[in-house]
Formats: structure tokens, sequence, C-alpha cells
């Protein structure tokens, strides 16, 4: 198994947001977690990227304790982030934040390649790769975020509710070219709160409500649930 959460707990303070959360991805998996607003996804996930500490539990990636791993380098074994409002430099050229996800010496002198994947992978970003990135839209921007984490040479991409505040029209190519990250090598973990979107392209996945993962399982079998169909469906 590549990534492995066991029993994980999570919290701000003395606030607990995440608790006992036990989950896997394997190489090659789309495997989301789906839950409404406040359920702790985009904590759980920040956690798995290294920009949360756990307070109790073990996380490993490709059989390595992450917990004893420095935040800062987690990107050197293999974890990316596309995090929730993309955080781009906005007057920073798009080829420039692209260029920020190469900064590791491995990652570094394989640049070129990289921008040429990354490219091919969104042909507008060469087009518009001298712009500044603040003046691009919402899913050309997102497509920078992705850019950018796919120049680390990722084992894993994170994405934190890539949908978030996109077009509808866009919404559509987003998930395919989640769909794309895998087919190129990557694993991905995917939070997100578009249900249906989530379900249609993962493997597996997790239900986390109140913090806590509620039930898992293959999409369709999700998609049967009565509980599922009720508060994320509305039938």
């Amino acid at each position: 198994m590549l990534l492995e959460a066991r029993h994980l707990h999570i919290g701000y303070g003395d606030a607990p947001a995440v608790w006992d959360v036990s989950f896997d991805v394997d190489a090659g998996e789309i495997v989301s977690i789906i839950g409404p607003n406040g359920a702790g996804k985009t904590t759980l996930i920040n956690a798995i990227a290294g920009l949360l500490r756990c307070r109790q539990g073990e996380l490993r990636f490709d059989g390595a304790d992450m917990t004893r791993v420095r935040a800062h380098d987690y990107c050197r074994h293999g974890i990316a982030l596309v995090p929730e409002g993309r955080r781009l430099f906005t007057k920073m050229t798009v080829e420039e934040n692209l260029e920020l996800g190469c900064y590791l010496s491995a990652a570094r002198s394989l640049r070129a390649a990289s921008l040429d994947r990354v490219y091919g992978l969104f042909p507008i970003l060469r087009d518009k790769r001298q712009q500044p990135a603040g003046e691009l839209s919402g899913g050309q921007q997102q497509m920078v975020a992705i850019g950018r984490a796919l120049m680390a040479r990722p084992r894993i991409v994170l994405f934190d509710e890539p949908s978030l505040g996109l077009a509808p029209t866009i919404v559509d190519d987003m998930f395919d070219i989640i769909v794309r990250v895998r087919d190129d090598g990557a694993a991905v973990l995917l939070v997100e709160q578009n249900v249906l979107k989530a379900l249609s392209i993962a493997d597996r996945a997790y239900v986390l409500e109140q913090g806590r993962i509620v039930t898992t399982g293959q999409p369709d079998e999700l998609l049967k649930q009565p509980h599922i169909r009720e508060a994320y469906l509305g039938v």
C-alpha cells in the first residue's frame, strides 16, 4: 500500500477536528473522501501533506513513518498538494509559478521535461506562460496549481476541493484532468464536495462526517446507500 493512515487524530489547539480516521491509497488509484462542509476534509488532507501534525495515529507513505518527517520534506518523499483556492503568486508569470514546483534538486534537473509534460497536459498554459497568473480565468489558474504540483514529479497528488469556484462548464474538464494525472503515473487522493463527480472517477471512496469516517466502499455501492442518497443527492 502506498499511503496508509491508521487511527489519525488531528486538531487545532484544544479543538479536535478529525479523530480515529483510517484509510489507504494504493499506487494507480483514485481515492475520494467526500463529506459536507466542516466535516474535516481539508484538515485531513493538510495533515497528509505535512501542513498539520497528527496528534495520534500512524501515517505511512511507501513504508516511511511520515509522523517523524519534517513538513518541508514531505515533497521529497513524493507527496504534492493542489490546495483549496489554488494559492498562486498572482503577480508572477504562469511559468514562474510552475517552476516553484521543482525546487528540489532532483525535480530541478528535470525542469525542461516537466514543463513540456505540463504544457502537453494544458496547452493553453504554454500560450500564456509569460502572463501573470492573476490574469487567468479560474479554470486556468487551477491548471497552473495542478501543473505546479506535477513539476515536483510526485508519486501521489492530493487534491483539495478542485472544483470549488469553477464554472459548471469547466468542472467536467477538471475531473477529466484528475483522471489523466492518475493515468500518467501518480496516485490521487481527492477531497471534494461534488459527490457525484468525485465518485464518478474514484476507485474507492470514504465518507467523512463530523471528523469521522462513517462508511467506505466502491462508488456504486455507496450510491445505493439510503444515507448517501438522502444526505448528498437529495433523493
